[in-house]
C-alpha cells in the first residue's frame, strides 16, 4: 500500500496483526471516502483473442506510461489524470 505523507484524508490506515493466517504479513486496511454521486459509464468491448486486441492493448500501455502521476495530491489532480486517460482510451 502507497500512501500521500502528507494527505490526512488518504493516509489513515490501520495494520492488523491479529488478521495473519498462514502468512507473516499483516493485512493493512484504509478507508478512502468517496462522494456519493451519479457517473455516467458506459461499456465498450473487444472481442478476446481478436485481430484488434493486441493492438489496443499496446496503445493503451503506451498511453498510461506518458501520463503524469508524480503529482496527485487532491482530488482535482487525480480527476485530471482519470479524465486523460479516459480521453486516451476514447481516442483508440
Amino acid at each position: 500500500m502507497f500512501l500521500h505523507c502528507n494527505s490526512s484524508e488518504l493516509n489513515m490506515h490501520s495494520i492488523h496483526p491479529e488478521w495473519c493466517l498462514t502468512s507473516d504479513h499483516a493485512p493493512l486496511i484504509i478507508t478512502i471516502s468517496i462522494i456519493e454521486e451519479y457517473i455516467a459509464t458506459q461499456k465498450r468491448s473487444i472481442t478476446k483473442n481478436s485481430e484488434e486486441e493486441p493492438e489496443f492493448i499496446k496503445e493503451v500501455i503506451i498511453a498510461f506510461s506518458k501520463l503524469d502521476t508524480s503529482n496527485i495530491s487532491d482530488i482535482p489532480k487525480l480527476e485530471k489524470v482519470v479524465l486523460d486517460f479516459a480521453n486516451v482510451v476514447d481516442y483508440t
